[in-house]
């Protein structure tokens, strides 16, 4: 029999059955009797979990183990669970793919811009500065970008626009869909804008220049399409460029537009009905309620 001073070792064996692995880890000790090798098992590890049962096997083969806070200086560390948050759910949706079916320099630095808009939403310039102080610019590998890196990456991304959004259509819209539309508006600081007019306030700015945008989404709000107008424009003005968008470009015949009562108006309606399989909900005006109660009818 072999002495208790003689050195021990950690053997792992696998067997498979019903499918499943089990692993045994067993504490042996090797020793000649009669000018053979034999083994002695002392113990059985199989019990202690796998990284537990690594740091033995490590210990007995002679490695020095020490306290990470021991072995390493911290001098300094940056935050990542929400940036990892972030990432994760946009690369489930599939959201790099989207803007651009090969990787290149400007598809990363417009992740890095919606993951940094999503975290802490600042101007471009801001944004270059924000997003050192925690690992979302080391992750997307773009920390050597500056303002005008991101500028340049928003002009590519226009170019994409109508790409983009044929593809959220495919995605989010069918023959037989129900559109949300619907048009507001954002204040603007400045005077260089050709798009900044003076028009109908919803910020309760009054007297600013303001940009309007509509915003077209599927039943659940999921969008789809962004227009951008001249601060000036009408609601109504731009249903029908909606409508033709969700034929011409998404190649859906057959649509439910739904807007409220200064969306759709009479003259919208007139000019849809000219058009085949599309129809719409809106709601009544005053004046066409009263009708209604001058005929009775309600």
């Amino acid at each position: 029999m072999a002495s208790r001073n003689q050195r021990v070792h950690v053997v792992t064996t696998s067997r498979r059955y019903k499918g499943r692995t089990y692993r045994t880890h067993l504490l042996r000790h090797s020793y000649r009797e009669n000018g053979q090798v034999k083994n002695e098992t002392v113990g059985n590890l199989s019990h202690l979990p796998e990284p537990v049962v690594e740091l033995i096997r490590k210990a007995l083969q002679g490695e020095i183990l020490a306290p990470v806070t021991s072995a390493f200086e911290i001098l300094s560390s940056s935050p990542q669970g929400h940036v990892q948050a972030v990432l994760t759910a946009m690369r489930r949706l599939g959201f790099a793919t989207l803007l651009a079916s090969r990787p290149s320099r400007e598809r990363d630095l417009v992740v890095a811009m919606v993951a940094a808009r999503i975290l802490e939403p600042y101007s471009k310039l801001a944004t270059t500065r924000a997003w050192h102080t925690a690992t979302l610019a080391e992750d997307c590998g773009v920390r050597e970008a500056g303002e005008d890196d991101l500028y340049a990456a928003m002009d590519w991304l226009l170019e994409r626009q109508s790409r983009i959004e044929r593809k959220l259509a495919a995605r989010h819209l069918d023959e037989q869909s129900l559109a949300l539309y619907d048009l507001t508006s954002s204040y603007f600081e400045g005077v260089t804008c050709p798009l900044a007019k003076l028009g109908h306030n919803r910020d309760g700015k009054g007297g600013k220049l303001q940009v309007n945008y509509g915003l077209l989404t599927d039943s659940r709000g999921c969008p789809v399409s962004v227009s951008v107008y001249p601060g000036n424009t009408g609601d109504a003005t731009t249903v029908l460029e909606q409508v033709h968008k969700i034929r011409d470009e998404f190649g859906i015949r057959s649509v439910v537009l739904v807007g409220d009562r200064g969306m759709i108006s009479q003259k919208q309606i007139d000019q849809i009905r000219q058009l085949e399989d599309i129809d719409w909900i809106t709601a009544l005006k005053t004046g066409d309620i009263r009708k209604l109660l001058e005929k009775e009818a309600l």
